[in-house]
């Protein structure tokens, strides 16, 4: 099996040195195609106005000097075009990505690029318990649980145009209760939280940061999964169509003469 590893917190993260351990219990044919810095929150960005460079750093490992999706698509169709991969994992993200999260997130983009591809793909990622603890998250529960959530997931066929986006709380991994399939959650927008500053010559400068979580009732999302101790294991697909719009607006435009 041959399998590409990125993410959006950049090669030399910690996330990503925890994925190469997992990835090499399911295969030697490893290869690391990265952005060289840091990328949280790119989304599913791509690099046009500027060139875009690539670095190898060793043996199938390299770095691209742009987003997520640049990183894919250099490895798809260029470090890997004689031998494309047949997985894609991308992580271990410094951070959940739950919710709306996804649409934000460098890590999961870099699995939809690889969806997009037709190449299986799963997004993973840690929840931390506070902010400020830079290099200092723990990564056990992604340690310990990793391998028993991507077994299952590698032995079945996925849907095209779909990926899988994994979540592990913010406990050790001895504390993990276990692991639930569940759906995209959806959080308050309410919880966003603009920081202003003044810098040393006098000019605002400003930080986007996020509130406490605002859970939604019923714990049968990736939100409360997670908060609860437990995995969250989410499929999801990249067809954005509201099927139950179609008709409505169908009927809304024919009956306006359109």
């Amino acid at each position: 099996m041959r399998i590409l590893l990125t993410n959006d917190d950049g090669v030399n993260a910690t996330g990503l040195k925890v994925l190469e351990r997992i990835a090499r219990r399911f295969s030697d044919d490893v290869w690391i195609v990265a952005p060289a810095e840091e990328q949280s929150g790119a989304g599913h960005s791509l690099t046009l106005t500027r060139p875009v460079r690539l670095r190898r750093l060793g043996e199938r490992r390299y770095c691209v000097t742009g987003t997520p999706t640049d990183s894919v698509m250099m490895a798809i169709a260029h470090i890997m075009k004689e031998g494309r991969p047949d997985v894609i994992l991308s992580g271990v993200n410094r951070g959940a990505n739950l919710g709306e999260d996804v649409t934000y997130s460098g890590t999961c983009s870099a699995a939809m690029e690889g969806a997009l591809a037709g190449i299986p793909s799963v997004a993973l990622s840690q929840a931390y318990m506070r902010e400020g603890m830079g290099d200092t998250v723990p990564f056990g529960a992604a340690e310990g649980w990793a391998e028993r959530v991507l077994r299952p997931l590698l032995a079945e066929p996925m849907a095209p145009r779909t990926l899988v986006n994994v979540n592990f709380p913010a406990v050790s991994a001895e504390r993990v209760r276990g692991i639930r399939v569940v759906r995209q959650g959806l959080r308050d927008y309410g919880r966003l939280r603009i920081e202003p500053r003044t810098d040393p010559r006098g000019y605002d400068y400003f930080w986007f940061a996020l509130g406490s979580m605002i859970e939604t009732p019923g714990h049968q999302t990736d939100l409360e999964a997670v908060a609860d101790g437990f995995v969250s294991v989410t499929p999801l697909h990249l067809d954005l169509t509201h099927d139950p719009s179609l008709e409505r607006l169908r009927t809304a435009f024919d009956g306006g003469g359109g």
